[in-house]
C-alpha cells in the first residue's frame, strides 16, 4: 500500500510506541516499598484492610479518588505525531 512519505508499518510503530509508552506510564507510578499507616497528603490514617489489600498503599482513598481524577484528565496524546498534525 502506498503511504507516502511514510514506511510501511509507520501506523502500526505508532500504536506499539503508544501502548509502550502508557504501559511504562503505569509502571512508573505504581506503588513501591511497604505501605504506609497515613495518607501523604492529608496525614488521615490508612485503615489496615486497605493497606493489606494494596501493597505499597501511600494515599488514604479519598485522596487516591483526588489523584484518579485528576491522571483521568491525562490524554494519552501520542506525542510521535498524529495524521492531523502531518496534515497542518
Amino acid at each position: 500500500m502506498a503511504t507516502g512519505w511514510a514506511g510501511d508499518g509507520a501506523v502500526q510503530d505508532q500504536i506499539d510506541a503508544t501502548v509502550a509508552d502508557a504501559v511504562k506510564r503505569a509502571r512508573s507510578r505504581k506503588p513501591r516499598g511497604p505501605g504506609l499507616k497515613q495518607c501523604e497528603e492529608c496525614k488521615a490514617s490508612i485503615p489496615e484492610a486497605r493497606r493489606a489489600a494494596v501493597p505499597g498503599v501511600r494515599l488514604c482513598v479519598a485522596c487516591q479518588s483526588e489523584r484518579d481524577k485528576a491522571d483521568a484528565a491525562f490524554s494519552g496524546y501520542n506525542r510521535r505525531g498524529s495524521k492531523d498534525s502531518q496534515l497542518r
